[in-house]
């Protein structure tokens, strides 16, 4: 099977009677990760391109809550600077357990008093419909704390669900501190909540350090609601893969494989084509426009967006590109690149940040180009690079040309006018200009602008000596006598 399946979705008529209300989002990011052995913060580490803890909060704004607030800690500068200005931000200075994390978020929330969603931010295969359904249940049951649960055939290493005699549930016991009757129950705390605000962070201060850890655990805000007389209710997901936290290397890596699996069978479903799924690579923000193929070996990052009925690949890579209808990309190595319609590109082609061509342009096997643009219909099909140059329309660049653009202190610009034909091994020494519809003599060295519709030869002399080459081979034979 291509992908695991999919969550249930939510009615338009309930989605939208969520939008239109207050929702806050806390997404805890405040953890080193140990076991993932890195000196980067565990937040950051990216599934399909993107940090975890986006993908969480991303998921949190899918469901209404706008602007959540990360609780950071470790290295929480970076993990600010990674995730921007779309969210608020809160300090957890000391490690003391998730329900300190997130009372960290309190100052941000002080004048909240809506629901309020909370989870891990190293969860990231969550999507919205998980906060929209959990939202649904927690309005319906008028509940002050509603978690998510799910029934595990090994529970190990997470809270167990314990209800009381009328099914109610009121506390959850984490793996160390269960009894062994506990941890033979399946249902178990996934770390997904949604919270009355006011109620969380009135009884937040109040969670005891009095087990295994010595910290204060979210999940013990369950007996805290029922224990001051709340609701606690529980919005049960047979998707248990949805909550698969990344705590480790091959875990990260199960996760990117099932992202990517639900961006693929998204594109098809949306009419792209998707030749191997198995070595397709598409970041989390990726447009792809219908009746386009991805061959095999292709990677596409984040920032990218590709028009309708293009080919791209096998075995290319684009990044932060922009791609028009009917595009051709083949074997070639995209970033920053922007490209209008009927573009052809490849094979082996190299776009760097800057590169722009426009319609009916191509770009052949071995040709580089950095901060050029190809006007509409020009051509350099083979082993060229222009760099920091303006190729006007219908110009042609022949095999071997090269604009050398960089002095030793600042780099220069080339510009060929519309009809211009530059000659194969052909080196332009910026800046300099060739003019509309001007030649350029295969091998010449081109220092001075070249006025329109003239030709320019900058070569050496051809000399001719016949006869002499027999003469040279006799005299070398008698040499070797």
């Amino acid at each position: 099977m291509l992908s695991p399946p999919q969550p249930p979705s939510v009615s338009r008529s309930v989605r939208n009677s969520m939008s239109s209300r207050q929702l806050a989002g806390i997404v805890l990011a405040a953890g080193k990760g140990t076991r993932m052995k890195s000196d980067r913060p565990k937040a950051l580490f990216e599934v399909c391109g993107a940090p975890m803890a986006e993908l969480v909060g991303r998921a949190m704004q899918g469901a209404g809550a706008d602007r959540p607030v990360v609780v950071i800690g470790v290295c929480g500068e970076e993990v600010q600077g990674a995730l921007g200005e779309g969210y608020d931000y809160a300090w957890q200075r000391e490690q003391r357990g998730t329900g300190h994390a997130a009372a960290s978020a309190s100052d941000a929330l002080r004048d909240f008093d809506g629901p309020v969603f909370v989870a891990a931010g190293d969860v990231p295969l969550l999507t919205s419909d998980v906060f929209h359904q959990l939202l649904s249940r927690h309005d319906e049951a008028q509940a002050q704390c509603t978690l998510a649960v799910v029934e595990l055939d090994d529970p190990t290493g997470y809270g167990r669900v314990i209800r009381d005699d009328s099914g109610r549930p009121v506390r959850i016991a984490e793996e160390r501190d269960a009894s062994e009757a506990e941890r033979k129950i399946r249902e178990v705390c996934v770390s997904v909540y949604c919270f009355d605000a006011k109620t969380l962070f009135r009884l937040l201060p109040s969670l005891s350090t009095d087990n295994a850890q010595g910290e204060q655990y979210l999940t013990d805000m369950v007996e805290a609601v029922a224990g001051s007389g709340g609701r606690v209710e529980t919005c049960f997901f047979e998707e248990a893969w949805l909550f698969q936290g990344v705590n480790d290397r091959w875990q990260l890596a199960q996760a990117e494989l099932a992202l990517r699996q639900r961006i693929l069978r998204r594109l098809c479903e949306d009419g792209v084509s998707v030749v191997d799924p198995a070595t397709t690579y598409v970041a989390v923000d990726v447009e792809v426009g219908r009746d386009t193929v991805l061959e095999p070996m292709t990677s596409i990052g984040r920032g990218c967006k590709i028009g309708k009925n293009c080919r791209i690949g096998p075995s290319t890579t684009i990044r932060e590109s922009t791609l028009g209808d009917r595009c051709v990309v083949l074997m070639s190595h995209l970033n920053g690149a922007w490209l209008e319609n009927d573009v052809r590109c490849g094979p082996f082609a190299n776009l760097r940040p800057g590169a722009r061509l426009h319609s009916r342009s191509r770009v052949g096997n071995f040709v580089e180009v950095k901060n050029a643009s190809l006007g509409v219909a020009a051509s350099a099909s083979h082993l060229a690079y222009l760099g920091d140059a303006t190729i006007g329309a219908s110009a042609n660049i022949g095999a071997g040309t090269i604009c050398c653009n960089f002095d030793g202190f600042q780099k220069n610009r080339t510009t060929i006018g519309e009809n211009a034909f530059v000659g194969s091994n052909t080196t332009l020494i910026a800046p300099v200009s060739v003019g509309e519809g001007a030649i350029v003599a295969a091998g010449s060295v081109i220092s001075h602008d070249v006025p329109p519709d003239s030709l320019a030869i900058a070569r050496g002399q051809e000399v001719i000596k016949e006869q002499w080459a027999s003469k040279w081979r006799r005299r070398k034979e008698a040499q070797s006598k």
